[in-house]
């Protein structure tokens, strides 16, 4: 049986740290995953309109083996500039790979469109998200806001807030996995306009109201989205205009390759949490980190157990980002907590 770790947190992961910067009138923030030493990174991109920064040097093919950190950011292509942010904080710490005598931290980064989001965006000539990165690196800390914070600040769902999700798992083999999750689908996370999650099976304990599927199944169930597009979403839907951006990590020793099939499997999870997903609209991307920090090398069994756990891990803090979603001025949505 699945068991949390002390936090439910992606920071149980032996090595990492999170750090949140808001903007509550822009309506968006950035997260940042610090890795305490570089650690082996892989990514996998299944949304049709994803927005990236550094995810080639990622392919195990690939010479760079390791990263410092990671960046999930609102802000569609503007948000990119908070990895820029998280460099300059970074450089001043004097981390970085050695490259001729320099310091160059690498700092990959992914994008959510939050833009229609009842923000305000009349930020002048530059985009603030190189200041929300830097921020992000001085809050960095094992302990962090979940719901209405960071890149999940003004996400959106079918219906309902998005936010910030996170979980972990307690693995027999004494490994460690979390994820961390910008929940910002077209689709749903609820069964219909239920208050159900379609993660339940999953769930452990009550982390995301413990209310399991609904019997029998509301009739709304499959037909959601289509509900939603003509009533609340409106030209929300379109290429480009949503995505789901997480990080799946370990502190098992894998592989580039391995890291890699990690980011594939924890995939799984934005199946079995949102309805539908990986759609053109959507740019659905996961970075996957192994820090180590266990030493313990997977055997095939293990292997199997970990990718497996990836996807449930995901699921459950895809769920946890909206159902942790709070009420803010200009809100476009109603949160979770306020369906009956």
């Amino acid at each position: 049986m699945f068991r949390t770790g002390p936090r439910n947190l992606i920071s149980d992961v032996a090595g990492l740290r999170v750090g949140n910067a808001s903007d509550a009138r822009l309506k968006s923030g950035v997260t940042t995953v610090l890795c305490d030493e570089p650690a082996v990174a892989g990514v996998q991109i299944l949304g049709g309109a994803p927005g990236t920064r550094e995810t080639d040097l990622l392919e195990p093919h690939n010479s760079v083996e390791a990263v410092h950190a990671l960046v999930l950011s609102g802000g569609s292509a503007f948000g990119l500039d908070a990895a820029s942010g998280v460099q300059a904080a970074l450089r001043e710490r004097g981390i970085g790979l050695e490259v001729g005598g320099f310091r160059v931290p690498i700092v990959p980064a992914a994008i959510l469109f939050d833009l229609r989001n009842g923000g305000d965006k009349g930020w002048g000539r530059y985009p603030p998200y190189r200041d929300l990165g830097y921020e992000s690196v001085e809050a960095a800390a094992v302990d962090f806001q979940l719901g209405t914070a960071g890149a999940g600040t003004g996400a959106l769902t079918s219906g309902l807030k998005g936010g910030l999700g996170s979980a972990s798992t307690l693995l027999d083999s004494g490994v460690t996995i979390g994820a961390l999750a910008a929940v910002n689908p077209t689709g749903s996370v609820t069964v219909g306009r239920s208050r159900h999650f379609w993660a339940a099976p999953f769930e452990i304990g009550d982390e995301f109201g413990g209310l399991g599927y609904p019997s029998p199944m509301p009739d709304d169930a499959k037909c959601i989205l289509l509900k939603y597009r003509d009533k609340q979403i409106g030209q929300q839907v379109e290429t480009g205009g949503n995505t789901t951006i997480a990080i799946i990590a370990t502190d098992a020793v894998l592989t580039k390759a391995a890291a890699k099939r990690l980011a594939i499997s924890a995939h799984d999870g934005f199946v079995r949490a949102i309805w539908p997903t990986h759609t053109p609209a959507d740019g659905d991307l996961v970075f996957a980190l192994a820090t180590g920090k266990s030493g313990i090398e997977l055997t095939a069994d293990a292997a199997v157990d970990l990718y497996a756990a990836a996807g449930a891990t995901m699921a459950r803090a895809i769920s946890r980002g909206v159902f942790a979603a709070t009420p803010a001025d200009n809100d476009l949505f109603p949160v979770w907590s306020s369906r009956r």
